[in-house]
């Protein structure tokens, strides 16, 4: 029979099954291992209270703490959202992660 992908999108080898968890999106129950997580790394105070708060603070290296956030997402949600995109299927052959962009 035709395969669409090499692990059937989940990641589960060699468990039987694997417990849910919700869709942050949509509340929908999917397996953990095919859900699509993100990591949302936010500031805690805004842009515009940083440098109000930087020229308050005695300490002149203080480092704001930031936020890490755990999304989880359904793959419909997934691709709604633009977080992953639908690929060829020859692009879906392609293993390596994606390049990572920095900040200048």
């Amino acid at each position: 029979m035709t395969v669409k992908r090499r692990n059937h999108g989940r990641n589960h080898h060699g468990r039987g099954h694997v417990r849910p968890i919700r869709c942050d999106n949509c509340a929908r129950a999917v397996p953990k291992d095919k859900a699509v997580k993100r990591f949302h790394v936010r500031n805690i105070v805004e842009s515009a209270a940083i440098r109000d708060i930087s020229d308050a603070s005695i300490i002149d290296s203080y480092q704001l703490p930031k936020i890490y956030n755990k999304v989880q997402y359904c793959i419909s949600c997934a691709i709604h959202s633009h977080v992953v995109r639908v690929r060829s299927v020859v692009g879906r052959r392609n293993r390596d992660p994606p390049k990572r962009f920095f900040r200048k």
